[in-house]
């Protein structure tokens, strides 16, 4: 059973309710739910005190007892008093009355029903919850027309001052994790994301969904529902629903399927629209994922996954790589920013680690004579991982060995880049490694044995091109690389240029 916030409450083993003053109460709300004259207005208002004093006693009483069976047990009339105030508005547009009124009900709520009372009264509490916000009964067309306030800024006010409430409470949490069968400040928080349910299209709702999403766990009462979740993100998803930028990233931290549509979405813009480079920078410059996966390891995680699964699909295409490049550039620049103490490990659990830290050093980070040294000890690095890996084949390390170190380099493809501008503005003839290193980036499977091939090809062309761009004629280093990049990255070249061969492994 939750517990309402009052700073006020204390443990009672009594109830200061009894049965005589609750019949009291019970035909008075009736009598003045029955009338709607200027007299019962005045009534209304004479004994709104000595309401406030009762209903504070009820919260006294309700939060004096383990469970709702009990509460309702000992006040069996309860539910039929606070029904009859919810209803009427002279009552449920004071401020006072009315967080009283909540407290009552978040009392009485059950995050874990224990049997049909309580679950009856779950379903009951949650309709008075709605009501209270969303009143469109006749029953208050008299306090508006009383009051000279038009409908919509009626019920507008009642629904901030609902959501105003609400807030305050969400802002206070336990220090410390809790047990689930004792009391604490976290257990109106789930009750409370499920009033917010039907409003989250309702832009007055957003700062109160975003402190509840940004709200630190350290309870175990403390989770959102699933079903709260699942609405914030359908509402999000479909532009129903304005949050900021901290709440959306608690959003996909909290619910899988709102992250991997927000990760699918922004992938499949790129590859759809065929997005060169520059628009790619634009597009994952402007997205929210970057920063979300530096705050959040496992986020990173996720999204490193879908794009571990598109690549195994898809590891020719060169837009898609060029989107895994760029995401991770602009992750490791929100990571730096974030200047956490995380090991890179735990972000790149499934890499090789010999190389993890050398390719995701940026080439800015070194002097540049120190580049063709730096690609030399990566290029025999990987050679040696993937020769090991392809040799122990039939083991359950072995080629996913391989593929996650391919993985790395596509994520850390400036290395690649740095290849190619060498390789075109060089004049050393060894070379050998900086094209074992382009051959393996564009053609990671070794299917029919062919990487041998592939790489005497990757000698040809380059040697090729290489006496072409001697001419006088030549293209700028840039149009080079292009050309260069273009020529080995063709999947043709295991067919087009090379003897035909089975590509069975």
């Amino acid at each position: 059973m939750s517990e309402a916030v009052n700073p006020m409450q204390h443990e009672m083993s009594e109830c200061l309710v009894d049965a005589a003053e609750m019949q009291q109460w019970l035909d008075t709300v009736k009598a003045w739910g029955q009338g709607d004259s200027p007299s019962t207005h005045k009534d209304i208002c004479l004994h709104l005190r000595p309401l406030r004093d009762f209903l504070h006693k009820l919260v006294t009483c309700i939060n004096s007892v383990r469970s709702t069976s009990e509460v309702l047990k000992n006040l069996p009339q309860l539910g039929q008093v606070l029904g009859r105030v919810c209803w009427i508005p002279h009552i449920t547009a004071d401020a006072t009355s009315r967080t009283l009124l909540f407290q009552c009900l978040w009392g009485m709520y059950s995050e874990t029903p224990g049997n049909a009372v309580e679950i009856k009264a779950n379903q009951w509490i949650r309709k008075i919850l709605c009501q209270l916000a969303t009143d469109e009964e006749d029953t208050a067309q008299t306090l508006m027309k009383h009051l000279g306030v038009p409908p919509a800024e009626y019920h507008l006010k009642v629904l901030r001052k609902m959501l105003a409430r609400l807030q305050e409470h969400v802002g206070k949490s336990c220090a410390v994790a809790c047990d689930m069968n004792r009391s604490c400040l976290c257990d109106t928080i789930q009750a409370t994301s499920e009033v917010c349910i039907p409003l989250v299209t309702c832009p007055e709702a957003s700062s109160l969904i975003g402190a509840l999403l940004q709200r630190p766990f350290t309870c175990v009462k403390a989770p959102l529902t699933e079903d709260f979740l699942d609405a914030i993100g359908s509402a999000y998803s479909c532009q129903l629903l304005s949050l900021e930028e901290q709440a959306v990233v608690s959003l996909w931290y909290h619910n899988l399927s709102s992250l991997e549509e927000a990760v699918l979405s922004l992938l499949e813009t790129a590859l759809a629209n065929k997005s060169t480079a520059r628009e790619m920078e634009q597009q994952i410059g402007q997205s929210l994922l970057p920063k979300a996966c530096a705050q959040h390891c496992c986020i990173f995680l996720i999204i490193n996954d879908i794009f571990r699964s598109a690549l195994k699909q898809m590891e020719e295409n060169e837009i898609l790589k060029c989107f895994i490049k760029t995401f991770t550039k602009h992750f490791l620049r929100e990571l730096h920013k974030q200047q956490k103490c995380v090991p890179l490990k735990a972000f790149f659990p499934q890499s090789p680690q010999c190389v993890l830290q050398p390719l995701l050093t940026q080439p800015s980070e070194m002097p540049e004579d120190a580049w063709r040294h730096h690609l030399h000890w990566l290029s025999s690095s990987l050679r040696r991982l993937t020769e090991e890996g392809e040799d122990s084949a039939g083991t359950n390390r072995g080629l996913p060995l391989v593929f996650e170190a391919w993985f790395l380099l596509v994520g850390c493809a400036h290395w690649v880049e740095v290849a190619l501008q060498l390789l075109v503005t060089s004049e050393d003839r060894d070379n050998e490694s900086l094209l074992w290193l382009l051959t393996f980036y564009h053609h990671p499977t070794n299917r029919g044995h062919h990487r041998d091939q592939l790489l005497v090809l990757s000698r040809e062309v380059w040697g090729h091109m290489r006496r072409l761009f001697t001419v006088v004629d030549a293209p700028p280093p840039v149009d080079r690389c292009q050309i260069l990049a273009a020529l080995l990255s063709s999947p043709r070249s295991s067919h087009h240029y090379l003897p035909h061969r089975s590509c069975s492994s």
